[in-house]
């Protein structure tokens, strides 16, 4: 079997667009708020610090994903599928029970959470007002990205793609009608109406995720009992990434956190930078997605030859799309800073950032292609040991000394810089060494 070009495309562009609708809810609620004629700056930051308290949130427990995508593929590759049909039921049950917990242990204390961000004042009560709204999503975030992870086990990106449509479109016409209001129908709601647009469309999301995986597949969303064999092999994964994932957002809690620490103005620049980093990581996750998907059916099927073609194949686009990214950013460096905000203070302190992000494009391709194979081959301890390293041998230490320098913004995107340095190396050597070895001797 050689993997094709149109094979990849097939795969990865259908994720790509579903995986860009994440940070394109995010950059909505960011310029959609931070135009309003009261309090932008401060409504813009209390996106911004939500939104990682709640990605830190998401990214922790949204790792249903990927490991129901990899047990899926990989018994898909050995021709065993019907062994784990009716795992899918069980991990949502498991994650959205989880989901409802923290909701209930997080509503009562969001001020709380939210000084630990360095919050104050008007910033404070914006970001505890943003979030007692939008929690209420989360289930339903959680529900939609295990279904799309039982979609990809199965070799399938195209309803994960319609959904995420649906799901962005309301979330933008929602967004503009509820925050800005309709003269004589609607009273602007401010950064509530962003929180309730975001709820409503994490809820269409999921009643269209139901109907598509019960109507477009043979997977039943009906629990039975006992556990399915795997689900010790799912929790296991689960536990690495979880690990795994609390690394990689303490990694975002520092940047958020020092970015509120010097002001408003810094922070509102941290968030529009930080969501154009997240979009150009999920357009490149696009192509991880890709490699997540076919690396667990070759192996389950034992094509190590093509495995390790499939690697060298996601490298170059991987790097390529990632120069086009830096390559558009650079051109159109001045004119999208201007989409977020007015503000010239903020726009000046993005502006002498945004160069990092644009530069680290096709580093992060290699990272985030390589994340996407071994979360596909199930080896999610290799992930939860890089992530380790890289946030607190690599990340942490260089923030800190640039900091103490004074670098501020420059101090957490440079440190950003190396994190993914740090990522994407050891990954590379650890596939090579592995896979090179088993295509020989076929």
């Amino acid at each position: 079997m050689k993997i094709r070009f149109k094979q990849i495309n097939k795969l990865a562009i259908p994720a790509l667009i579903s995986g860009v609708s994440e940070p394109i809810l995010s950059l909505t609620d960011a310029a959609i708020v931070g135009n309003v004629t009261v309090n932008p700056t401060e409504s813009l930051a209390a996106v911004g610090i939500v939104s990682t308290f709640l990605s830190m949130l998401i990214w922790v427990l949204g790792q249903t994903r990927s490991a129901i995508s990899s047990i899926i593929s990989q018994y898909l590759g050995a021709q065993k599928i019907d062994e784990v049909k009716n795992l899918p039921a069980q991990a949502i049950l498991i994650i959205t029970s989880i989901s409802i917990l923290l909701i209930i242990a997080t509503y009562p204390f969001a001020e709380s959470i939210f000084k630990i961000y360095n919050a104050t004042g008007v910033i404070l009560n914006y970001s505890v007002a943003y979030y007692n709204i939008r929690v209420f999503g989360f289930p339903f975030t959680l529900f939609t990205i295990a279904v799309f992870g039982t979609f990809r086990g199965l070799q399938n990106t195209y309803y994960p793609m319609l959904i995420a449509i649906i799901g962005s479109v309301i979330n933008i016409v929602l967004d503009v009608v509820l925050v800005y209001g309709i003269n004589g129908f609607i009273t602007p709601m401010h950064i509530q109406g962003a929180a309730y647009a975001s709820v409503a469309s994490q809820l269409v999301m999921a009643l269209c995720a139901t109907y598509y995986l019960l109507k477009k597949t043979t997977i039943s969303l009906r629990v039975t009992f006992p556990f399915n064999k795997e689900i010790k092999t799912f929790s296991l994964m689960i536990i690495n990434l979880f690990v795994r994932t609390v690394a990689l957002n303490v990694t975002l809690y520092f940047g958020s956190s020092f970015a509120t620490s010097y002001g408003a103005e810094y922070i509102a620049a941290y968030t529009i930078a930080i969501n154009f980093w997240f979009l150009g990581a999920f357009i490149i996750d696009g192509y991880a997605s890709a490699g997540n998907i076919l690396s667990g059916k070759l192996l389950g099927s034992k094509q190590y030859k093509t495995l390790l073609q499939l690697s060298n194949t996601l490298i170059v686009y991987g790097i390529v799309i990632g120069v086009i990214l830096g390559a558009v950013g650079f051109i159109m460096y001045y004119p999208l800073g201007k989409i977020f905000s007015k503000d010239t203070i903020v726009l000046k302190y993005f502006y002498n950032v945004f160069w990092v992000i644009l530069i680290m494009q096709p580093l992060c391709a290699l990272a985030f292609i390589f994340d996407g194979i071994f979360k596909g081959l199930g080896k999610m301890h290799y992930l939860r040991n890089v992530l380790l390293f890289s946030t607190f041998v690599i990340f942490i230490p260089v923030l800190f000394l640039l900091d103490y320098l004074e670098y501020k913004l420059h101090a957490i995107f440079i440190g950003f810089l190396f994190w993914i340095l740090a990522r994407s190396i050891p990954l590379i050597i650890i596939f090579k060494k592995t896979y090179k070895p088993l295509s020989q001797n076929l």
